[in-house]
């Protein structure tokens, strides 16, 4: 049994142990309680209907939280009732639930696998432990209660996996190291799923670096405890999946160099194989580096190994390929996704949109974008803004069509352009002498929170006078003055 080591009291203890032997004791029941027999007999034996007002005629004062604790040892075999039970008593108040009376409960849910229940009590015993103190020290609290109630109520290892997520979820990243630190002193391990989730967690809000110092802890990866010269291997090895988020919490941060470490470390000391997802975190790597010769090296090892292309490795080498201005190659995956019949993502069509803007082939990418469209794709406002861009400097003849994009994704996708955007169009719309398409646009433009600007004034006293109509350009030129003259003053 996994817990031996520390429900065992036979075996001989260090001075300082986390924990003290009366912990680890079974403790000895008082004589039977005529009212705990008398409650027990009600809720196993009377009907659902009329137990519970049963037990509020004949016990109105209610229970401790030791006779509770003792009533639902007995029920211990019908989880469900325990819980229904548990629930009554605190719908009616009439229990004080303390840190105890919690812990026999989550021990029974537990040991029935009715986890998210017993997460949910878990949770409450936090609560109920001291909200005066920090929260290591209610953390301790749970655990010392959890650990002394262990045998009594039969219960299962992973009981401890449930306090450490609950710990995480809570944001008490220092109980939850606390726990796992005291059962690895005992040698016992934490389930794989619990260890992945507090790397991740101590990477997402403490950073990758102390995530992977982490890692190496749970693991015991640096252990110095030897059995005839060689490093005892911890009872739980690390998987793809460790390594999967240690990479993507370096690739985040930008530690290229450690994304690269990890690879090398979980198929030379992890001993386990990389998946679809690995190999996607290291092409993408090597993409935002411009390494695109490495990442075709990865993506030939995929081959090679067998690894299933998924849309996710697609998109990976595709956005790399477009990135570093490769579009041919990467409209080759792109036709090469479609023979094999995996479905195209909004995010393959916005790779495709940006690659032809890049290479200032925006007829291809105005074809792109349009069956984007057409497959009822919505593309982010970068996209939209990088096609608008591209159709306004380089084809100038286009600049409607362009304006008439912004005015269907503002209407359909709830797209918001840029100033930047707003200015382009209006730019350009003034030079082609299309003043009231222009001046619809500065309209919306001050209806979305942007003032006009220097820039702005100057695209439509320009238009006017390109159009013929100099009492207009220079009314505008009066205008700006005032305008520029009165922005001066307010930041005075």
């Amino acid at each position: 049994m996994i817990l031996t080591r520390i429900i065992n009291p036979t075996r001989k203890l260090k001075p300082d142990s986390i924990l003290s032997i009366s912990l680890f004791t079974t403790v000895s029941s008082p004589p039977s309680d005529p009212l705990i027999s008398d409650a027990v007999s009600i809720l196993t034996h009377h009907r659902s209907k009329s137990r519970w007002s049963t037990l509020r005629s004949l016990h109105p004062y209610g229970f401790t939280p030791f006779q509770f604790s003792e009533i639902t040892l007995r029920l211990r075999n019908n989880p469900h009732l325990s819980l229904r039970f548990f629930l009554f008593t605190r719908r009616f108040s009439l229990c004080s639930h303390d840190v105890g009376s919690c812990s026999t409960l989550i021990h029974i849910l537990a040991r029935s696998r009715l986890k998210s229940h017993a997460s949910e009590v878990i949770r409450l015993a936090l609560r109920l432990a001291d909200d005066n103190e920090e929260g290591e020290n209610r953390v301790l609290k749970v655990f010392r209660s959890l650990v002394k109630s262990y045998n009594l109520c039969g219960s299962a290892p992973f009981v401890f996996d449930l306090l450490v997520k609950s710990c995480l979820d809570s944001k008490e990243i220092d109980g939850a190291v606390m726990v796992m630190r005291k059962l690895r002193s005992r040698g016992i391990s934490l389930q794989i799923s619990t260890c992945n989730a507090l790397v991740s967690e101590v990477s997402r809000r403490r950073g990758a670096f102390n995530g992977y110092k982490m890692y190496r802890e749970v693991f015991g990866l640096d252990d110095v405890k030897v059995d005839d010269g060689k490093k005892m291997a911890s009872k739980v090895k690390a998987n793809a999946s460790t390594f999967n988020l240690m990479m993507m919490s370096f690739y985040r941060e930008g530690e290229t160099e450690m994304v690269e470490r990890i690879w090398r470390e979980m198929k030379e000391e992890g001993g386990c194989s990389a998946n679809g997802q690995s190999y996607c975190v290291l092409m993408e790597t090597y993409c935002a580096r411009g390494l695109m010769s490495e990442a075709e090296k990865i993506w030939e090892e995929m081959k090679v190994k067998g690894v299933v292309f998924d849309v996710v490795a697609y998109n990976t080498m595709i956005g790399g390929l477009c990135g570093n201005l490769e579009v041919a190659k990467a409209k080759e995956l792109f036709r090469e996704m479609g023979f094999k019949g995996i479905e195209c993502t909004s995010l393959t069509y916005e790779h495709l949109v940006n690659g032809y803007c890049k290479v200032r082939d925006v007829d291809s990418a105005l074809v792109v974008y349009r069956e984007m469209k057409r497959k009822g794709f919505e593309a982010e406002g970068l996209t939209i803004e990088a096609l608008v861009e591209g159709l306004c400097d380089r084809n100038r003849d286009k600049v409607v069509e362009a304006a008439e994009i912004v005015k269907v994704a503002v209407r359909e996708s709830e797209f918001y352009p840029s100033r930047e955007c707003y200015e382009l169009l209006i730019k350009r719309l003034c030079e082609e002498g299309k003043m009231e398409r222009a001046l619809n646009i500065q309209a919306e433009m001050v209806g979305k929170g942007f003032k006009p600007s220097q820039e702005t004034y100057r695209a439509f006293i320009d238009g006017y006078g390109l159009a013929g109509d100099e009492k207009t350009s220079a009314l505008l030129a009066i205008e700006m003055a005032e305008s520029l003259k009165l922005r001066a003053e307010e930041v005075s």
